[in-house]
Order: structure tokens, then sequence, then C-alpha cells
């Protein structure tokens, strides 16, 4: 039985971030509670060799103590030496003792959602934490023994200029980390932000000046010893995030909480978006999809292609041929022509042979384009 990602999701909040499209419900303690317990359950009744483990939100340390503890004691017999197991903090949730905790329980790698430097943008941002919590966060996690800490950044706020994020990233390479992780800030359909750009309360950069944010990062933070990988993400030697590159692949994963999706057999579930419901349903021994879709093996292979097109190496032939049983010049002779016209993407040569393709560095700046292509 081939490994599986296993992915968790912990949707408390202290304050939802305005920018903010991940289901998430303010904290409760009644309610965390009651949603530990039924995880913990379903930990427990977990068959499959698992790969990587990922808690994510939401804040997942936002919870008391004692519940992130029992959650944590519930993977400990999955987790070891040569298991991935990552968890999303919040700067303003993190202490000395928590980080030793996490450490102490299991936990080897840390993703940190800094998102910026600056206390402005931050406040902008609608985060609850500032600059210097953010880097106090950093050095704790050093501190408590951490060696894989991850960063994220957002750029593109409003009002931010080319300056500005050049700092942002000065500040992350000199902070301990090896892994970065770059998003540009998006305006998600049903959030407060994507509200206040309708209103005319917010106005979004020019793509112009995102675009030379974004190969600003290409550039520097390669030349700082950050190896660019993925489309928003890079890592020091060794460091690439294991978890993430499941679902490049378009590996298998297992979604556990409210609102995470599981991706089986070539078919993929989403969860009721709703601790309640979904307490309910795990309770009663029902099934906690929200929705289902079983997959073609020609959509499978198509996902495969969109999803892996976004890693730096692109996509072996060969590889792909034996993931997906399909020819990717064949299965996608329709649109290559034009993606390579369009110079978004490039063939990869070795010995004068094609082995495959990827992006170009303009590929990268529309890299949802070529995926979207591709599906």
């Amino acid at each position: 039985m081939p490994d599986k990602a296993l992915y968790i999701h912990i949707p408390f909040c202290r304050r939802k971030c305005p920018y903010c499209g991940f289901y998430s419900v303010g904290y409760e303690e009644s309610l965390a509670r009651a949603y530990i317990d039924i995880l913990s359950g379903q930990i427990q009744r977990l068959e499959e060799n698992i790969s990587t483990i990922y808690i994510g939100g939401g804040t997942p340390t936002v919870l008391h103590e004692d519940l992130l503890g029992k959650l944590l004691r519930g993977l400990k017999r999955f987790s070891g030496d040569n298991i991935e197991f990552t968890v999303e903090v919040n700067p303003e949730s993190l202490d000395e003792e928590k980080a030793k905790s996490l450490l102490g329980k299991g936990v080897n790698r840390l993703s940190i959602g800094a998102q910026s430097f600056s206390d402005e943008k931050l406040q902008k941002l609608g985060r609850i934490h500032t600059a210097a919590e953010a880097v106090r966060a950093i050095d704790i996690s050093r501190k408590a023994g951490f060696k894989n800490i991850s960063a994220d950044l957002i750029f593109g706020v409003w009002g931010e200029s080319a300056a500005d994020w050049r700092a942002e990233l000065k500040r992350a390479a000199q902070s301990p980390v090896e892994h970065v992780s770059c998003y540009c800030l998006t305006y998600e359909e049903n959030t407060a932000l994507n509200a206040a750009k309708k209103d005319g309360d917010v106005l979004s950069l020019d793509e112009e000046v995102l675009a030379r944010m974004y190969e600003y990062a290409l550039d520097y933070l390669p030349r700082q010893g950050f190896e660019h990988y993925e489309v928003s993400n890079f890592a020091r030697k060794g460091h690439r995030c294991g978890h993430n590159l499941t679902y490049w692949d378009n590996d298998s994963y297992i979604g556990l909480g409210a609102s995470a999706v599981s991706y089986l057999d070539g078919i993929r579930k989403a969860n009721v978006p709703d601790v309640k419901e979904y307490i309910k349903k795990v309770k009663a021994g029902e099934d906690s999809a929200a929705s289902s879709e079983k997959l073609s093996d020609i959509d499978r292979a198509k996902e495969t292609a969109a999803v892996k097109i976004r890693t730096k190496e692109g996509i072996d032939f060969g590889w792909f041929a034996e993931k997906t049983g399909f020819d990717l010049r064949g299965l996608e002779k329709d649109v290559l022509p034009s993606l390579l016209e369009k110079g978004l993407i490039e063939y990869k040569k070795e010995n004068k042979q094609t082995q495959g393709m990827r992006l170009t560095k303009k590929g990268f700046l529309f890299s949802d384009t070529v995926s979207s292509e591709l599906l």
C-alpha cells in the first residue's frame, strides 16, 4: 500500500483575516474540545502508512496546550525521523513553552504565518500580530531546537512599493529560516477584503507592479541560497516541503477535519465546511464529505499535468507516462503549440532528446493560465 500524506484542518482563529478564503471560525473552548475528541478518534482508526503530516488552519496553535497535546500524542505513532511533520503557527500564538512542547511531541517543521515584517502592512492585512512578534516567533522556534522553519510572506498589498517588498525579502533571507513562501495577495470571493475592493475602499496594485515584485523574488532569493522549486516556494538545500510535493505530484492524501479534502484512488472528497456538522456526522458514523468526485483516467492525467507544471523541474515525459498511462504530448496536443508560441513553456532536452517540459520565466508569471490550459 503506497504511503499517503495526512492533512488535518484546525479551523479555529482568534480573528478572521479579511483576505482569508479558507474555512475558519472563532475559537470556542467547548467546541474545540469536542472537535479534537472527534479527530483523535479518527486518527486512532487510521490504518494507512503516512508519509507526511501537516496540521493547518485556521490557527492550530490557538488550541489550549492540553488539546494540542492530545492531538499530537495521537499522531505520535506516525511520526519519526523520516516523517516530515509540519504545524502552522501564527506568531502571536507561539511562546517558548509551546515551541518546545511541539518539538517534544514529534513536530519537526514549523510554518510560521509571518506574512510581513512591516507593522503598517500587517494592519492592512488585518493580522493581530506585530512585526516584532513575527521575528520573535522565528527566533523562539530556532532556540527551541527546530531545524526546519518556513516563513510565509504576502506581497502586492495596496500601497506597497517595490522597495518595501525588497526590504521584506531581505529581512526573510537574513532570518534563521530554511524555507520561504511568497504569495501574491488575492481577492477571494466571499471575503471582507474582496467586498472592500468592490466598494472602492481598496485599490489593488497594477499587474505590472505585481509582476516586477514576483520577478524580484525569483532573482533575489536564489542568490541568498533559497532554491526556487515551485511557483511560490523557495527552500535551502534539502528543505523542500515534502507534504506540498505530494500535491504537486498529484499523489494520494487524506484530509481530516471540517473542509479538509482527501484524494484517494482517483476520488476527491471535500468534508463539510462546518465544525458542528462535521462532529455530528462523524459521531453518527456518516460520511463527512459534502462533495465527492471520481475522476476519469484522462481527467486525472490532465490534473497531474496542471499541478506538476508548477514545479521548477516541470514534467518529465517518462515519469508522466508511467504515472498516468498517457503520453503528455499526445494528451495535450491541442494546447502545447499555443503555450510554446506564447513563450510560457519550453521543452527540456538531454543529449538532443526532448525529455520533458517546464515553465519559462514568463510562464511562472502566468502559471495559473498554463495550469488552466492543461486542464
